[in-house]
């Protein structure tokens, strides 16, 4: 039986990576865990005095913080493999009749199956931005929320809206928007049941309307000032690709960046998602306001969005998290590919190698995407005092085993298998598999609803 968090848990004898402010690291050290909460980290094995306690040996491990997913859409899920040819305009208008027949039960199927994929593969929270409620739906926000906490997953919930439908000159087809009054009082709703504010939080909520191209001026106006008021963070999407580019010069007279700020959507307690095409002005404007960025390179890459300039926001001094992005356009779902992904895809821009090291891909799926969601004060690095969430890597098999440098191995080499991933010092994945959930049950039920969806749909 798995131990409940209230037990000690001592893991010994494993390569440690902290992704603290000095990269300390141990090529052989310990972490000892009381309740919820890292109580010590060191080089070696652990001190006397941890009688009692759970002892595991990480020998052949890695250990880091959990991986911080700072963007995804969980409903996605079920229109994996779909439009696999189309840039983003293309792709939404392909998808947005589909995404708008999701109904409750197809929700909560999703959003186990995305959730289960990621913490199997080393993910502790979770950013999940769901913009589409399709009238008569049922409870979309609950569905979420539940499969997150029957996972055992830290969620933040960006309860995401539109209402620019296509007769108002917008994208998502009428049927899928809500009415700017409608989306107000939902997401407000959304804050008030769900939205817990603590340190220690499990659910948060942030005010997230979807992107300039599916609502209006004064819904992201009014959202920003909900946010403030009600003290969450604000999320949307922003400057992904050149045909939105294109849209807000058009329709604003202004790109996506000085738009946003038009709008009071730039700011320390707002992230976007994506950011491909910044010019060193909008790079500028997003290191002087504190804005964040979700950097999904594979997404990027499936949709021909381009590389987005991620060394030089760094630089810059903008917090940068990475996201897997929707399962329909980044397949795989994973988080802990998109750490070779992003250093990858940034060496193919013009700083070609010195574009992102291994541990700068680390920090960035760690602490980089615990900044962005305003929670690196207790996740995103293993240091006493912070929250035990950890994941220890296996890496003396066939894949890793002749790569000296653990974290260049986690990075550079195949995904490494999860022997544990722990949330606030419960474990929520041992020896590669979920322990909140029957995995095989999630797949036949994520199977049924992608099938049921497409039923109403015609696809063809």
């Amino acid at each position: 039986m798995a131990p409940t968090a209230a037990q000690r848990l001592v893991i010994e004898n494993c390569a440690i990576a902290t992704v603290d402010a000095r990269d300390t690291e141990y090529a052989s050290g310990h972490v000892v865990i009381a309740g919820d909460t890292i109580e010590a980290v060191g080089p070696g094995p652990a001190p006397a005095g941890a009688e009692g306690a759970r002892r595991i040996d990480g020998t052949g491990h890695l250990l880091t913080p959990g991986l911080v997913n700072t963007h995804h859409h969980f409903y996605q899920w079920l229109t994996r493999g779909l439009a696999t040819d189309d840039n983003l305009f293309d792709w939404l208008t392909a998808l947005y009749p589909v995404w708008g027949r999701i109904d409750e039960r197809m929700l909560h199927a999703a959003a186990q199956g995305s959730l289960a994929m990621m913490v199997r593969g080393g993910v502790t929270t979770a950013a999940d931005h769901h913009y589409v409620y399709p009238r008569g739906a049922g409870d979309l926000t609950g569905a979420i929320v539940r499969a997150a906490a029957g996972l055992g997953v830290r969620l933040t919930l960006a309860r995401g809206s539109m209402d620019l439908g296509e007769s108002d000159g917008g994208l998502p087809p009428d049927f899928a928007v809500e009415s700017l009054e409608g989306a107000l009082a939902a997401t407000e709703e959304a804050v008030d049941t769900h939205h817990d504010p603590s340190p220690d939080a499990m659910t948060q909520i942030a005010v997230a309307p979807c992107s300039p191209f599916s609502v209006s001026t004064e819904l992201l106006r009014q959202s920003a000032d909900l946010a403030r008021r009600k003290g969450v963070r604000l999320h949307t999407h922003g400057s992904e690709t050149v045909e939105e580019e294109k849209f807000c010069h058009e329709r604003f007279g202004m790109g996506p960046t000085d738009y946003f700020e038009s709008t009071g959507w730039l700011g320390g307690d707002v992230w976007m998602a994506h950011c491909v095409h910044m010019n060193d002005s909008d790079i500028e404007a997003f290191a002087r306001t504190g804005t964040g960025v979700a950097h999904c390179p594979s997404s990027n890459a499936r949709l021909a969005a381009g590389i987005a300039r991620v060394p030089d926001m760094l630089a810059a001094g903008v917090p940068v998290g990475l996201g897997v992005d929707g399962t329909a356009s980044n397949e795989s779902g994973e988080l802990h590919t998109e750490l070779r992904g992003a250093l990858l895809i940034n060496r193919l821009g013009r700083h070609r190698e010195r574009a992102l090291g291994a541990r700068q891909a680390l920090r960035l799926g760690t602490f980089g995407g615990a900044t962005v969601l305003g929670r690196a004060d207790r996740i995103g690095s293993v240091e006493p005092g912070k929250l035990a969430d950890l994941v220890l890597w296996r890496m003396d098999t066939l894949a890793h085993a002749s790569i000296e440098d653990r974290v260049t191995a986690l990075v550079f080499g195949a995904p490494a298998p999860v022997t544990l991933c722990l949330v606030g010092g419960r474990p929520v994945t041992e020896d590669g598999r979920v322990l909140g959930a029957d995995e095989d049950a999630i797949a036949r039920a994520t199977r049924q609803e992608a099938r049921r969806l497409a039923g109403l749909v015609d696809l063809n």
